[in-house]
């Protein structure tokens, strides 16, 4: 009966491996991790969470210079009686707002929803959105300075949803930014095929 537990065990300690992260389909070469420069008593989690971020930033970047101008808010048809999808560069904008309301939240207690000054009519063309995305990572990159061990990610923090710990808060706000950048992804490859 023990050694079927401790299989047991084994098997969901496989089963909480985090998931391999997607391929690059615009550059195969950005799989590549990007490096990170920390100092010694910097963790593990901590680097690899910087790591992360960091190249959800590279990707959306990628992709913004992959897509033509006149396409950035183009919403492709999805069916006859349904509303067109979100269009590509609203779905890389919701990835940053995610990454923004975050670390705007951790680095200024300011949690709001950055809707408002990510609207296609403020960020028109692949130039301004790509200046709002270096100044989400710049936002990101001064959270991350915050964090000098692994300790501080098991921290409590006060959120508009009530108190949580920091590394679930980021784990969560990564899964969400990734979601929609995928998005934004299949919806580039849409408009490929289409044209």
């Amino acid at each position: 009966m023990e050694a079927k537990a401790d299989r047991i065990h084994t098997i969901y300690k496989i089963k909480e491996r985090p998931p391999l992260r997607p391929v690059n389909h615009v550059n195969p070469v950005n799989f590549l991790p990007t490096p990170v420069e920390f100092s010694d008593s910097m963790g593990r989690l901590i680097t690899d969470l910087h790591r992360q971020f960091s190249q959800l930033h590279q990707e959306s970047r990628e992709l913004i210079r992959a897509i033509p101008p006149e396409l950035l808010y183009y919403r492709p048809p999805i069916g006859l009686n349904s509303s067109p999808a979100q269009s590509f560069g609203e779905q890389i904008l919701r990835s940053a707002a995610v990454v923004e309301q975050t670390f705007g939240g951790i680095t200024t207690n300011l949690w709001d929803d950055p809707f408002e000054w990510t609207l296609p009519e403020t960020l028109s063309t692949p130039e301004k959105v790509s200046d709002y995305l270096d100044e989400v990572e710049a936002t990101r990159k001064r959270g991350f300075e915050l964090f000098q061990s692994d300790d501080d990610l098991l921290k409590e923090i006060m959120a508009p949803a009530g108190a949580t710990h920091l590394q679930p808060l980021l784990l969560d706000t990564l899964g969400r930014a990734r979601h929609y950048l995928g998005s934004a992804r299949a919806t580039l490859d849409l408009i490929r095929s289409e044209n």
